[in-house]
């Protein structure tokens, strides 16, 4: 019966901690940075999220007050994790699980800045590929005629 006892108390302290800690792509999963846990497990896998500076697995437990660094397409995104949930919920909800830092804040803003002021060349041609005719007066422009 002392076993039996061991193993009961043993669970009641995992219940009492699991509350405050979760697996790191499940929490990603949870606070809408992928949109599959599976895709949160690859990043993770990859190396584009870190917990406190250092690389992670997605079995990593992440607690409130860990600092991850989720590399997006554009820039890094710095966030301070605030709260724990294993459910994906609504985009109101899950913003309360994390707080981006003022640094990051800072750094999205001048991205999109630059972004704006100097768009990507690929994005100025809305067409695409130029047609045959486009190529002709091009050819022509070039020629002098």
């Amino acid at each position: 019966m002392s076993g039996m006892s061991k193993a009961h108390s043993r669970d009641a302290q995992d219940g009492a901690s699991s509350q405050d800690k979760i697996r790191l792509d499940k929490w990603l999963w949870a606070a809408r940075f992928y949109k599959t846990r599976s895709l949160a497990a690859d990043e993770v896998d990859k190396g584009r999220v870190l917990v406190n500076g250092q690389g992670a697995k997605p079995a990593r437990e992440v607690r409130p007050g860990d600092v991850l660094v989720v590399r997006r397409q554009e820039h890094d995104m710095e966030v301070r994790v605030r709260a724990i949930s294993g459910v994906r919920g609504p985009a109101s909800v899950a913003v309360l699980l994390y707080e981006e830092t003022p640094e990051s804040q800072a750094a999205r803003q001048r991205a999109a800045e630059q972004r704006r002021l100097a768009p990507e060349p690929a994005q100025t041609i809305p067409d695409g590929r130029p047609t045959k005719r486009d190529r002709r007066r091009l050819s022509s422009w070039r020629e002098g005629g």
